[in-house]
């Protein structure tokens, strides 16, 4: 089952991308909303190969996944391999430059059962395919309008303050 969103960005590619790659703020994100999570890979620079492992509590049980960068394309795509019990997710996000200070950012997940439980939560899933997708769109609009606000907020400040960046 495939779940996509696209959204306008009022900021300029490289600075959505720099935001999207910022690994240390999703992870301390993720643990503020009660998920375990640990990095896996030795990398001390963003690309393929970096990994996470997380834990979370969904529909009441305890779920494990597997998290890995699969591509990593500066200020253009990044595609990340979720593997959890019996779903495989492939998460992309792809960024194109509108113009010089526009961006739009398109972002795709595919899901695959693995097991006969998931392929049965998949079929209720596909049922109600319009109003998840629907959900989704909405938080990646929310999501991309949180992008636009941090980057305003760096811009005013360097306004303010032109000595300290």
């Amino acid at each position: 089952m495939k779940l996509t969103a696209r959204e306008d960005i009022s900021a300029p590619i490289e600075a959505v991308f720099q935001q999207l790659s910022d690994f240390d703020g999703f992870e301390r994100s993720v643990l503020r909303r009660g998920a375990e999570l640990a990095r896996t890979d030795s990398l001390s620079a963003p690309g393929p190969g970096m990994s996470w492992r997380a834990g979370f509590e969904y529909r009441g049980r305890k779920r494990d996944a597997l998290i890995e960068m699969t591509s990593y394309t500066p200020s253009e795509q990044m595609c990340f391999q979720i593997k959890t019990s019996g779903l495989d997710v492939a998460l992309t996000a792809d960024l194109v430059a509108m113009s010089r200070g526009r961006t739009r950012m398109s972002i795709a997940t595919d899901l695959a059962a693995t097991t006969l439980p998931s392929r049965l939560l998949l079929k209720s899933l596909k049922l109600a395919r319009h109003r998840l997708q629907g959900k989704f769109r909405n938080r990646i609009s929310e999501f991309a309008v949180d992008l636009e606000g941090r980057g305003a907020d760096r811009r005013d400040k360097r306004r303010e303050y032109p000595d300290y960046w």
